[in-house]
């Protein structure tokens, strides 16, 4: 089982010491965003639906390390940690989950629907897969007015197998689209299994078949992803085109809620059990501890700090006001003037 993340040789070359404890702190904050959900969750005053993004941290966290804030993402209905590290405080998005209409959303998206154009997240989709061809859109946009934008798409295993999936890499390889594909593979679409739905479980090489690189990475390895990802993002800016990622990975919790799948007969625990002996966070930590990037004092700083910044920001959502029921029909849709 790898422990072992990157050769401190091989870290040095692609990142620096502050580009690494970055890393580290949107892992940490990522996981203590979604640990705090639990945390209130029985208190019934949050009423959105949660699909916590525990154990694939460092994905999200690897990605948008490479995004500039006006680049574009397009995420699923797993999107905490996507919006968080692309740049989303976590007082609009807490504010969203309570309804509230200080949310990016003005609270009437929640947890699956977040917004957030100030950061180049034009908008959240629950529908599977229907990011993929909002991402192909923005990155077709980007080429025809050579604005240097690249766009970023985040979907899980089941998505693969929409038609949407393969009609976006055929038209973004057509086209040569500044568009990256990041297919989160945690084996389960709900709670059906990947073994039961597709004859294999390499997504990476059905990028073969539309003339673009496709590439399979340790989803638990925050620096794998970060090396991957920043090949991606460079041949997107470079004009080179599209590239699909798939980052092997298992989410913690439940399909929705803060409830364990295990519990409810859906999943085996003893896969869970594997797969939280190889949490990304802290294998990465103890990466950093070890080669003395971080001690553990600085590592336990900075927990104590971004526990802080997550109390504060659920104390101010939930002091915030419901929206009015005048509102309820406003941003339905635009009115061209």
């Amino acid at each position: 089982m790898k422990t072992n993340i990157l050769d401190l040789e091989g870290v040095a070359k692609q990142a620096s010491p502050e580009v690494l404890l970055s890393l580290m702190r949107t892992m940490v904050l990522v996981r203590r965003f979604e640990e705090k959900i639990i945390e209130v969750y029985p208190m019934q005053d949050m009423k959105t639906p949660v699909h916590l993004y525990i154990g694939e941290e460092a994905i999200a966290s690897g990605v948008c390390a490479h995004l500039k804030k006006d680049d574009y993402i397009f995420t699923t209905h797993r999107s905490h940690g996507h919006c968080l590290a692309k740049g989303t405080g976590p007082e609009m998005l807490y504010a969203e989950f309570y309804g509230r209409s200080t949310g990016c959303s003005k609270g009437k998206g929640g947890s699956m629907h977040p917004a957030d154009p100030e950061n180049g997240i034009l908008g959240t989709t629950a529908i599977v897969g229907g990011g993929i061809p909002l991402a192909v859109g923005t990155a077709l946009a980007s080429k025809m007015k050579k604005d240097g934008k690249i766009s970023v798409t985040f979907f899980g295993d089941g998505a693969s197998e929409e038609g949407t999936f393969h009609e976006s890499l055929n038209f973004a390889s057509m086209k040569q689209l500044p568009v990256v594909f990041i297919c989160e593979n945690n084996s389960y679409a709900t709670t059906s299994p990947i073994s039961q739905r597709q004859p294999h479980d390499n997504i990476a090489i059905r990028a073969e078949g539309y003339g673009i690189p496709g590439i399979a990475v340790d989803g638990n390895d925050v620096l794998e992803v970060y090396k991957a990802a920043g090949e991606a993002v460079q041949r997107a800016r470079d004009g080179q085109g599209p590239t699909l990622i798939e980052c092997k990975t298992y989410r913690w919790k439940g399909h929705v809620g803060p409830d364990c799948d295990h519990e409810k007969g859906c999943r085996p625990i003893e896969d869970l059990n594997k797969w939280m002996e190889r949490c990304p966070v802290e294998m990465f930590k103890n990466f950093l501890i070890k080669n003395r990037f971080i001690s553990e004092t600085e590592y336990a700083n900075m927990l104590g700090e971004i526990d802080r910044e997550l109390d504060r920001s659920i104390k101010a959502a939930r002091q915030c006001a419901l929206p009015d029921k005048e509102e309820l029909l406003k941003d339905v849709f635009h009115e061209k003037k």
